[in-house]
């Protein structure tokens, strides 16, 4: 089975003989999401189990437990203007989240704490995708520390692993030193959140190239919902580490930034411009028609493609450009590409992404049986629900912490029918869920029920802040609503405004 087949996102249903699996390759692929809970390795012989036991509403929108296309919450235009569409609702779901913001600033607080007990004067900052916002909600976070050390010293990298071990700071067995990296790093997992961070010293260019994007992100507006969705359809395929042989975020970001600069169409970089058309145009250059093996690219003063050959005339000591050789705008003479030793089969996967995506805005695909109420992008990109419950989880536990601490001024007064509020806390008795501990880890069981205690669980915290509200000389002017959640959660948005 190839990589392309492997993952998520036919554009048919598996058959009965998709869902066969050896013992072997069920472990492997259990291993692997793990590891990524976005991964969506194995995933099509799961949607038939999930189809059978679902539902299409009255809109044509099908209706599960847990959907694998949470951002398609209504039906689209037909055609390339419908993926249009629908990359802005992927797009606008996929965003961080105020909570996801506040969780990973506290990441990053215990550990400069640890860095900071060790060189006091040292200077810790983020850069990567959490300084410039186009992080998924697994992403990692990148941090650069600088600190002077004696001339000769080695990086401490060994060091700082043992901080962050005796202080706890880090999950047992999750920390990776890569001292003999062509940039030094240090990989763990955060024991509290499960967020992955990487953390490297003195690298300057880190910094600058944060403030690189953000400068593209202002000169092409459509490039961040470009690369959202470029970076989850890596990212579901295991392609997005350096480490492995895939694309790095910054990797990809560059050569977004030249499909855009070097496209024939003048709208491209237009605010309105269809996101659909460019994603698929994206796939068909990467996919089909770039040559590897004889260019290059170049983003610095307007972009230009540039030619091996001619570059290596360029190199010292016989050394030869990468397979996907992009130059770095910050440092001419660093290939950004050179460590993507699995170019080959990104180009694969892009090249199915473009096939996929192209038959399903043609014309014809108007006509097939199962057209109605389906997810275009849906075909080649899957939401987990191990990823839909830890940002469950991630909201439920910052928003508490976040209301715990709010503080309201002047005399409000909650109004509120006694009947109305009995009935919700009735309902929500009747599910049966108990409301996990805040301090309790992250959902990381792919096996929990499809409908998860989490939403119980937001209620409860919003019913419990309701009580203290109502004891308050505070009110909050309310209409009614039978149904508990948008009930709670109309209290829960009005208690922040």
């Amino acid at each position: 089975e190839t990589k392309v087949e492997s993952h998520a996102s036919s554009d048919t249903q598996p058959n009965q003989a998709g869902l066969l699996l050896n013992t072997a390759e069920y472990e492997f692929g259990n291993r692997r999401r793990r590891d990524n809970r976005a991964s969506t390795f194995g995933f099509n012989r799961s949607l038939l189990s999930i189809s059978c036991n679902s539902t299409v509403d009255e809109t044509g929108c099908r209706r599960v437990g847990h959907t694998d296309t949470p951002w398609k919450t209504r039906n689209y235009t037909a055609g390339i203007l419908g993926l249009h569409e629908e990359i802005q609702d992927f797009y606008a779901y996929m965003s961080p989240r105020p909570e996801e913001e506040k969780m990973r600033r506290e990441v990053v607080e215990r550990i400069e704490r640890v860095i900071k007990d060790l060189w006091p004067t040292a200077d810790v900052q983020v850069f990567g995708s959490f300084s410039t916002g186009l992080y998924l909600p697994t992403s990692d976070i990148d941090l650069v520390v600088f600190v002077k050390f004696r001339e000769g010293d080695t990086l401490p990298l060994w060091r700082l692993e043992e901080a962050l071990r005796k202080h706890k700071v880090v999950e047992e067995n999750s920390v990776k030193v890569l001292d003999k990296a062509t940039v030094p790093i240090i990989k763990l997992t955060d024991s509290l959140t499960e967020v992955k961070v990487d953390i490297s010293f003195n690298m300057k260019n880190a910094v600058k190239a944060a403030a690189l994007i953000k400068d593209y992100k202002k000169k092409y507006p459509v490039l961040p919902y470009l690369v959202l969705v470029l970076k989850q359809f890596l990212l579901q395929r295991d392609m997005n580490e350096v480490f492995t042989g895939g694309i790095s975020s910054y990797c990809l970001f560059l050569v977004a930034v030249s499909f855009l600069q070097l496209h024939s169409r003048e709208n491209a970089c237009s605010p309105n411009a269809n996101t659909g058309v460019l994603l698929i145009e994206f796939f068909e250059l990467y996919g089909r028609h770039f040559n590897y093996l004889k260019t290059g690219i170049r983003i610095k003063d307007g972009g230009c493609y540039l030619s091996k050959d001619e570059v290596q005339k360029s190199m010292l000591d016989g050394y030869r450009p990468s397979l996907l050789y992009i130059e770095d705008p910050l440092q001419p003479g660093n290939d950004v590409g050179r460590s993507s030793y699995g170019a080959m089969q990104v180009k694969q996967v892009f090249e199915y992404a473009f096939m996929v995506l192209s038959h399903a805005v043609s014309p014809i695909a108007k006509y097939h049986l199962n057209n109605h109420g389906e997810s275009i992008l849906g075909r080649i990109i899957r939401v987990t629900q191990e990823v839909a419950e830890y940002r469950d989880w991630i909201t439920m536990k910052w928003a508490a912490l976040s209301l715990n601490s709010l503080t309201l001024k002047g005399n409000v007064t909650l109004l509120v029918e006694l009947q109305e509020m009995e009935e919700c806390i009735n309902n929500l008795s009747e599910e049966g869920a108990e409301s996990p501990s805040s301090s309790s880890p992250p959902p990381s069981s792919s096996f929990s029920s499809p409908h998860s205690s989490s939403a119980s669980s937001i209620l409860s915290t919003h019913f419990a802040l309701l009580h203290t509200l109502c004891s308050s000389p505070h009110t909050l002017l309310l209409g009614k609503y039978s149904d508990p959640l948008t009930f709670s959660t109309f209290c829960y948005v009005t208690a922040l405004f």
